[in-house]
């Protein structure tokens, strides 16, 4: 009993300590474990992170095995924003250009600016770097997040404070920060005005995207709703100047004076005229005072009734089993997840052949010596690989 009260303190610690930062997980970093990948159509591992106060692009031929030698994308350093939950973005358009976007921090606690560029030319080089929002002011746009469909529509999105920082000079009440978008239909030549998707989102947690088989992109991310329950919202990015229309998707109901840095994992469900809604991971932290009750959840979002299945516990919590990450393809689901055990980080799998309807046992599918950052899963031609970058045993790429 008390090795299990132990363990449970443990984890409370790890969760206040981040709940007390709240916006901790945008400092600048020199160098950082937190990366970005994408395969592209040849098969290429494309990377992306930062080395110096540059965010540099490098790729592999031999799934990370070896890479080529770095190519910086901003012209003078910056503090980039490479940890945790912030993190340089990288994705690959269907004729083959790379995009990437980054959060420079500013001098102004907790503000930055999101940028993007873009190379046509297979990642030789890199155009100038270009800000994706109008708003110069030196406030929050941070947590940016990238999206490419399979048309080449191009949608960034990320956390915003203006609408905070508006209501605070008229003397009005706000919670939490913004979720604000802007799109570029001409392959990252300009993007459009940003528009606001949604108040009242928790301020550092990362926006995850999918993709519905038409190619519209849909949005999850942590929301502060009444009373301060952070669970979590979904929408659909409007288009043709439709009003957004956030749904509740999470009911977990936990109550927090802060951010938990630990976003949630979306994927897509079933393939064209099959297609039926999304898949969902995410972390709640429960409401007891020990932290016997925070959990990590998967459940199936209805996309027409937005109504969700019930809630599935996974993950071993004693562990610190955090930061899943879930991709799919037909009815096949991978979902994989971060864990601690004796100074060793570990990822967990668990695999479903039935689109989510029922699961395969949880497995150890990897684990590491000292620091980890969180699992990647890319699909490359008809395989799934796990991406798992480490300060021991450097990027390590397993067909699952």
């Amino acid at each position: 009993m008390m090795k299990i009260t132990t363990l449970l303190w443990t984890f409370l610690f790890c969760i206040s300590t981040q709940l007390q930062a709240h916006e901790g997980h945008t400092h600048p970093q020199k160098s950082s474990l937190a990366v970005s990948l994408a395969f592209d159509a040849t098969g290429r591992l494309w990377r992306v992170g930062v080395q110096d106060g540059f965010v540099v692009v490098d790729a592999s031929a031999d799934n990370g095995k070896s890479f080529t030698q770095p190519v910086r994308i901003n012209a003078q350093s910056q503090k980039v924003g490479a940890d945790g939950e912030a993190r340089p973005k990288i994705a690959v358009g269907p004729e083959g250009n790379l995009y990437v976007t980054w959060t420079e921090g500013l001098k102004a606690p907790f503000s930055g600016y999101i940028w993007f560029a873009r190379s046509v030319n297979q990642g030789k080089t890199f155009e100038p770097s270009m800000l994706v929002h109008q708003d110069k002011a030196e406030i929050t746009h941070r947590f940016d997040s990238l999206n490419v469909n399979s048309k080449g529509k191009i949608t960034v999105t990320w956390v915003d404070k203006r609408d905070l920082i508006a209501a605070k000079a008229a003397g009005k009440p706000y919670e939490g920060a913004a979720i604000y978008y802007a799109v570029s239909e001409n392959k990252g030549s300009s993007f459009s005005a940003e528009q606001k998707l949604a108040d009242s989102s928790c301020e550092c947690c990362r926006i995850a995207l999918t993709n519905k088989p038409d190619g519209t992109v849909v949005a999850m991310w942590r929301h502060v709703f009444e009373g301060s329950e952070r669970d979590h919202m979904m929408a659909e990015i409007p288009v043709n100047h439709q009003l957004p229309a956030p749904k509740r998707a999470t009911f977990g109901r936990w109550k927090v004076d802060g951010c938990p840095h630990h976003g949630a994992a979306l994927a897509s469900g079933g393939e064209g005229a099959a297609w039926w809604g999304y898949h969902m991971a995410w972390f709640d932290g429960g409401n007891d005072d020990a932290g016997g009750k925070a959990t990590l959840y998967y459940a199936r979002m209805d996309g027409e009734a937005w109504v969700s299945s019930p809630a599935k516990k996974f993950g071993n919590m004693k562990k610190q089993a955090g930061h899943p990450a879930l991709a799919t393809m037909g009815d096949d689901v991978w979902l994989v997840w971060r864990e601690k055990d004796g100074g060793k980080h570990q990822v967990w799998l668990m695999k479903s052949s039935d689109a989510g309807k029922s699961w395969d046992k949880p497995k150890l599918l990897s684990e590491t010596a000292g620091v980890a950052d969180y699992p990647v899963l890319l699909q490359k031609d008809k395989q799934m690989f796990l991406l798992w970058n480490t300060s021991v045993d450097g990027l390590k790429a397993l067909a699952i």
